[in-house]
């Protein structure tokens, strides 16, 4: 499964708006010149999932109760902000870092190892930079869109970027036994895999069209990472809105329709 300040879960209503808008394009997309060849690992992609994840992530939500899966995702998300902090360093953002820091030594010390969230309880930044939306920041152009075996979406710049991730994170750094690292990471997949059910449910319902729908949301979302929620304006016109854009207007037009 990318900058947003404590994001929230999309909304049914904006979600099942964006499936639509994106199952009416029609037409080859100039930023997939190898869609033909995506759709075959997507698909690849899509038989494991549904064959494997997708019945251990049940299996996972069945077994763990909600606040348990909730530190779960506290304590890999927390890690996460390691990976954010090299970034932040390495796009210039030098009053990003402190707060990077404060935010994980708050939730590695008070939050048990991060299992909870006391950082957002003090309202202290929660971002996400990783090192593709570093090379777009210092100019790098994406490339063509491109899905990896079993990483499922992304571009040819962001798929160089995950070694670097990779790398900076602490899973990287985990423990000498290399079966241990794998353990911790196998564990990060299902929980984040199981996190996507709901949302899965409501893209299911729609009917849309998967493929071009996830290479849409996809695209869109990276450039509003990269330029930190302010994407510049197309040559052809004005940019379409981000689904966080979306999102806020459905909120705003929430107490007019009650």
């Amino acid at each position: 499964m990318q900058a947003i300040m404590n994001p929230r879960p999309l909304s049914p209503l904006v979600l099942a708006c964006a499936c639509l808008l994106a199952g009416c394009a029609v037409g080859p997309n100039p930023r997939d010149p190898y869609e033909a060849f995506n759709r075959k690992v997507f698909a690849f992609n899509e038989g494991l999932d549904k064959a494997v994840l997708k019945p251990v992530a049940k299996g996972y939500e069945k077994v763990l109760p909600e606040f348990a899966r909730t530190g779960v995702t506290n304590f890999f998300n927390n890690l996460g902000v390691v990976v954010t902090m090299f970034n932040d360093a390495v796009q210039l953002k030098g009053t990003k870092v402190p707060v990077d820091i404060a935010r994980f030594t708050t939730n590695l010390t008070f939050g048990i190892f991060g299992l909870i969230d006391v950082a957002s309880e003090l309202r202290i930044e929660n971002r996400n930079e990783d090192f593709g939306q570093s090379l777009g920041y210092w100019g790098v152009a994406s490339g063509p869109y491109v899905v990896l075996p079993l990483l499922g979406p992304s571009t040819v710049r962001d798929g160089a970027g995950l070694a670097v991730d990779y790398v900076t994170s602490p899973f990287y750094y985990w423990d000498n036994q290399t079966r241990v690292r794998w353990e911790v990471l196998a564990v990060n997949i299902v929980n984040t895999r199981a996190n996507l059910l709901p949302a899965e449910k409501i893209l299911d319902e729609t009917g849309v069209e998967r493929y071009t729908f996830l290479r849409d949301v996809y695209l869109k979302r990276r450039e509003y990472l990269i330029y930190d929620g302010n994407p510049p304006v197309s040559e052809t016109g004005p940019r379409p809105k981000s689904l966080r854009e979306l999102e806020e207007e459905d909120m705003q037009d929430e107490p007019a329709k009650k």
